[in-house]
């Protein structure tokens, strides 16, 4: 035993741990004479290991026993037993075990100082992180620390970890590395990487936090907090939800501003000098941290906890609450539909002798809450505002409640025997606290692990996994007036063998339908609320969520990564439930996930049970507490700071927000045909707050997952202007490849179908998107006069310059298809003449017929035979009526603007238009003959006698003039 004054002068390398039953504590020093020192110490119940700083591993045990060095990776070798001997100081080797090596590869080989140990005795592993930011898995042997020979490395984690934290209960590994992020490994099987939490996601990089500095788990191992080097400390939950951080967001200090000194006007931000230290207290109600530039001090940060409907307590299902260590903390509607944190303070004459609060329950109507401390119990009601504990305080102090359950207008309380270590459950009315009062004690076979209660029925389990069923039956009123008799009896007990591991909570399910083999009992009743529920859901510390059939045992599993669920089904019998047709929500790393009951005889066994609803994300930075089945909305919390001109630190303060599933709902009820349903509930919820927004939200998500299929079904009914309005959604939702490919489907169906105006909105949809895509405009996109005219196919000036530069192949996708389609279609409706189809196209389609007719002049635009032409081009474009004769008129200035000489004759004979024939005559008189002479030889051409007559004058006059002109100069 060393003094006090020698242990002081040994400066900041000393080490302590406590004994497993908290009565010893170990002081380790370094050792006399050698320049080691000692990273940190891990314990089980009969020995302890100590980190070296030159990578070995030196074992104790709590009787005094030193049990020697070994290294980690190594080889057996004759140097191991001299460094063996020159550590050994005191009473040699543990009586019994050989000092061991560690035989394993040299892939595991190490030279590097250990930094820290952390042990999980629930999987039998020990990790060893090294200075150079390796860390090393070992199993070790099921009966303990104490055979060291049996310790072995598994894996190695590469990496650039800087610290590291184990969940013992959760299975999990928090590593901390330079970079500043946070992984997290499962351990219960294998390891494996399940997340990474940071500040990355908020806009901080390591280069602002500086690497991890420690990783703290509440004692629950529910969250674990992180302090960084150089700046800050944040809380996440398992899930990766952030509960709490000391830096300040972006909006309210930007990256790049200087330290605030705490003397300036401005607030100053907790450890902003980076964290050297911190740690939980024995509940998990304050974290503990110190910051690296002033030591001198703790700062002390509390907590609220989350009724987390874990292990024996019982669940809140309509009041929410949290609750501090000497408060309770109800979330309330305000009239503006506001959620409000009502703190609630325990009386001082209860929680001075029981303090902290260790359990919280709320009744099924929401009414009463009942808490626990240290000792005894204390119920408040709601409505009146009004405490309740026992009178006799010797009674109270009889009472240390471990877990907290309700039965309609009953508490039960899980109680421990200390002086016979054992446990029972007592039944208290909640009028009355007092031993002339209880109803019933039960006692218990040993430790529950996991309590629910449904009804009439009271689930306990135990170690290994027993499960009992108890049936409740009340005889008698229950009334402060009389006396009450409860009896409970057993109904159903199952032994189940697994090698998983126990569950961390268990929910009845009620049955909504009868089970099968129940059909032929006449004994079933026809309430189904009055039936004994058969199955049960399942959690276990690992995230893993099942369904277990209490009739055989067998367990199904349904998902993983989930850290809180909340059974809805047959949970109210309020009129304005608005979340009856789910069967539950779970929350995880995934978000809230909500599920349905099936349409089959079986609501949980059928495969479109599993059909989950993944529109509901949660904000990372909003936990949830539960459910408001009378709104629809998933009530949850997050933080808020505030500051006080008094104050050095700014506060941090638990706020409630709400977050609704009405979309869900209604889009579950529409998918399944159930639309009375659905309409009740629209109307059921009309009046809140967040209806319209949930409206907003489901026609998003509706177009999100059906966009695609709704667009095909109207598109092979032909309802072309419906399937267009979903052209942007699908660009929006799907992105603008999908889009333009829909788009040029329904383009091709447009023009097939001489909707040119739809066609037109589609060519420019496309156009727009198309520049969009690109990453900068093109020179054409800003000079063009025209959408299709200089944009896709040049004007006739610019012909050879695009035939040259830009071949069909170099264009962009977007232009290229629309070009090819559009000229497809007016090649087609050229080929057979449809001129005012044709008109309408390029009108609807601001189609470029110039360059077209340019390039076609031999083609499909070429007439061979003038009379052939005439007469059918007269039969397509009936002259009577004004809107072909406008189509016509059209057409011509399109002809004469590429001097297509055959097109112009033929639309201005059958416009009549002498004056533009005269222009093409008067200079052709070859021309002219051919022409008369084929009016003249068709009886179908009559009609065109008088103009031949017009032009003949005018042509002779002129051909006289030119006679005249040509005497008189000669």
């Amino acid at each position: 035993m060393r003094d006090e004054k020698s242990v002081r002068e040994e400066g900041e390398n000393l080490q302590a741990v406590w004994s497993p039953d908290s009565k010893l504590i170990a002081v380790l020093v370094p050792f006399a004479g050698k320049d080691f020192s000692v990273s940190n110490i891990v314990r089980d119940s009969k020995t302890m290991l100590l980190g070296l700083s030159d990578g070995c591993l030196y074992s104790i045990s709590w009787k005094g026993e030193f049990g020697g060095a070994f290294s980690i990776g190594s080889q057996g070798s004759d140097s191991n037993s001299d460094s063996l001997l020159s550590y050994s100081v005191g009473n040699g080797l543990v009586s019994g075990v050989a000092s061991a090596t560690l035989a394993s590869d040299d892939k595991f080989s190490t030279k590097a100082a250990i930094i820290q140990l952390e042990l999980c005795t629930l999987s039998k592993l020990l990790f060893v992180l090294n200075s150079d930011g390796q860390l090393l898995v070992c199993s070790v042997n099921k009966k303990g620390l104490k055979y060291t020979e049996s310790i072995k490395a598994e894996q190695k984690l590469d990496g650039d970890a800087v610290c590291a934290s184990v969940a013992s209960e959760q299975q999990i590994l928090a590593v901390g590395t330079r970079k500043g992020t946070v992984d997290l490994y499962d351990v219960s099987q294998s390891i494996s990487l399940l997340r990474t939490v940071s500040l990355h996601d908020w806009g901080y990089s390591a280069d602002y936090t500086g690497p991890v500095s420690n990783i703290a788990w509440t004692p629950d191992n529910s969250a674990f907090a992180v302090g960084w080097k150089s700046r800050g400390l944040a809380v996440w939950s398992v899930s990766g939800c952030r509960l709490m951080s000391t830096v300040r967001q972006i909006g309210l200090s930007s990256t790049s501003s200087p330290k605030i000194n705490p003397n300036q006007d401005c607030k100053y931000e907790p450890l902003m000098s980076g964290t050297s230290a911190i740690q939980w207290d024995e509940y998990g109600y304050r974290l503990f941290a110190t910051e690296e530039a002033s030591c001198d001090r703790v700062l002390a940060f509390s907590f609220g906890r989350c009724c987390l409907n874990r292990g024996v307590s019982g669940k809140t299902y309509v009041r929410q609450v949290m609750y501090g260590e000497d408060r309770l903390l109800m979330v309330q509607a305000e009239d503006t539909d506001d959620l409000k944190l009502l703190h609630l303070k325990l009386p001082v004459s209860y929680i001075t002798q029981n303090w902290p609060v260790q359990h919280v329950a709320a009744s099924e109507d929401g009414q009463y809450l009942a808490a626990a401390g240290l000792h005894g119990l204390i119920l408040y009601d709601v409505r009146f505002k009004k405490w309740r504990v026992f009178g006799d305080v010797s009674q109270e102090q009889q009472i240390h409640c471990k877990g907290l359950l309700w039965l309609g207008k009953i508490v039960v309380i899980c109680n421990y025997i200390e002086t016979s270590d054992t446990y029972e459950l007592l039944f208290y009315p909640r009028y009355h606290l007092d031993r002339s009062s209880l109803l019933c004690r039960k006692v218990l076979l040993g430790k529950p692990m996991v309590m629910d209660v449904y009804q009439d029925y009271i689930l306990v389990s135990y170690l290994p996994f027993i499960i009992h069923v108890y049936h409740v039956k009340i005889y008698g009123e229950l009334t402060p007036s009389s006396k009450a008799d409860l009896q409970l009896s057993t109904v159903r007990e199952l032994s189940i063998m697994t090698a998983k591991s126990h569950p961390a909570a268990m929910r009845f399910v009620p049955d909504q339908h009868p089970r099968e083999r129940d059909l032929d009992n006449e004994s079933v009743s026809s309430d189904l609320s009055d039936r004994e529920p058969s199955r049960c859901l399942i959690l276990r510390g690992n995230g893993e969520l099942s369904l277990l059939d209490l009739v055989d045992g067998r367990e199904r599993e349904l998902t993983d990564s989930v850290e809180l669920f909340w059974v809805t089904c047959g949970q109210s019998e309020e009129k304005t439930n608005l979340v009856e047709e789910v069967s539950w929500l779970d929350y995880g790393h995934r978000g809230m996930q909500v599920w349905y009951p099936s349409q089959g005889d079986d609501p949980f066994m059928q495969e479109d049970f599993l059909q989950l609803d993944p529109e509901l994300e949660f904000d990372r930075e909003v936990y949830p507490l539960g459910l408001l089945p009378n709104v629809g909305v998933v009530v949850g919390v997050s933080q808020r700071m505030s500051f006080s001109a008094s104050a050095e630190f700014p506060s941090f303060e638990p706020t409630p927000q709400a977050q609704t599933i009405l979309h869900c709902l209604l889009r579950h009820l529409l998918q399944r045909d159930k639309n009375e349903e659905a309409l009740l509930l629209a109307q059921l919820s009309a009046e809140k707050p967040h209806f319209s927004h949930c409206l907003e939200w489901l026609l998003f998500t509706v177009f999100d997952a059906e966009i695609s299929r709704l667009f095909e079904d109207c598109f092979q009914r032909r309802w072309y202007r419906t399937a267009a309005c979903y052209i942007l959604v699908i660009a929006k939702l799907e992105g603008p490849a999908v889009s333009q490919y829909c788009a040029l489907r329904l383009l091709q169906a447009t023009l097939d179908e001489s909707l040119y105006d739809l066609a037109g909105e589609l060519v420019r949809c496309l156009l727009r998107s198309g520049r969009e895509i690109e990453q900068a405009p093109t020179e054409s996109d800003t000079a063009s006069p025209k959408l299709l005219g200089f944009l896709i196919f040049g004007s006739s000036q610019k012909k050879s310059s695009l035939d040259k530069s830009t071949s069909f192949k170099e264009q962009s996708p977007h232009v290229a298809s629309v070009k090819s389609i559009l000229e497809s279609h007016a090649s087609y409706l050229m080929s057979g003449k449809e001129l005012s189809k044709l008109v309408a196209f390029v009108k609807g389609t601001q189609f470029d017929i110039v360059d077209f007719l340019q390039r076609e002049r031999y083609g499909c635009a070429q007439l061979e035979n003038f009379a052939a032409g005439l007469e059918l081009i007269g039969q397509k474009l009936q002259m009577s009526e004004l809107q072909n004769r406008l189509d016509a008129e059209f057409l011509l200035a399109q002809m004469c603007s590429v001097k297509f000489k055959e097109w112009i004759v033929v639309l201005a004979t059958l416009l009549q238009r002498s004056e533009v024939l005269y222009d093409i005559f008067r200079y052709d008189l070859r021309l002219w003959k051919a022409y008369s002479v084929t009016l003249q030889s068709h009886l179908a051409f009559a009609q065109y006698h008088d103009l031949l007559e017009v032009l003949d004058e005018k042509l002779s006059a002129t051909v006289r003039d030119e006679k005249t002109r040509s005497s008189i100069s000669s």
